[in-house]
């Protein structure tokens, strides 16, 4: 099983640049970068996680999918 991100694609759907996400959920450029831009992710702390869907207004379990290998 692998987990995607979806963040780029959320990002895109409400028109939200990686600065105004970095503003509005108080994490770094760096992180977002990560987490944007990667197929595969990792780790990645819960809280971040939850700052990041506050500030774009979706669930933490929208920013992921699971798929099969």
């Amino acid at each position: 099983m692998m987990i995607t991100s979806n963040l780029k694609c959320i990002m895109a759907q409400k028109k939200v640049s990686i600065a105004e996400l970095v503003e509005s959920a108080r994490v770094s450029h760096d992180t977002i970068a990560r987490v944007r831009l990667s197929k595969r992710i990792g780790e990645c702390k819960l809280n971040t996680l939850e700052k990041i869907s506050k500030a774009l207004g979706c669930k933490v379990r929208d920013l992921f999918e699971e798929e099969r290998d």
